[in-house]
């Protein structure tokens, strides 16, 4: 399960800033589709987030990864959101660099020392 969770967050990534940059481009029909796959991936990163939790047995560091990856989430849904509709985004870019080294340091440092 671990190995479908890294490719569900990178994939999340590059789906992410591909549909970042084309929002920047104004390329409207284009950025909706890759933001409804997108969303997708949300739904399976969270799906397979949650078997690494229960897999961890509700340990506390793999609880607090889940919550801050969550944040991470929200934050990328704020930045395309807001984005669009031409809104202040920069509050979100710094959660989201923020929440982004949590998210790394957690899941590489932490809890890759107790491995399933």
């Amino acid at each position: 399960m671990l190995h479908a969770h890294y490719t569900a967050w990178g994939l999340t990534l590059i789906l992410f800033l591909v549909s970042y940059f084309l929002m920047r481009a104004g390329k409207g029909k284009v950025e909706n589709k890759i933001h409804m796959v997108l969303r997708i991936f949300y739904i399976l990163t969270v799906i397979t987030g949650m078997f690494l939790v229960v897999g961890y047995q509700f340990w506390g560091p793999s609880i607090v990864k889940g919550v801050v990856a969550l944040w991470l989430i929200f934050s990328m849904e704020m930045i395309l959101v807001r984005g669009k509709k031409e809104k202040i985004i920069w509050p979100f870019w710094l959660q989201f660099m923020f929440a982004f080294l949590l998210v790394v340091f957690y899941g590489y440092s932490v809890l890759h020392l107790y491995r399933l």
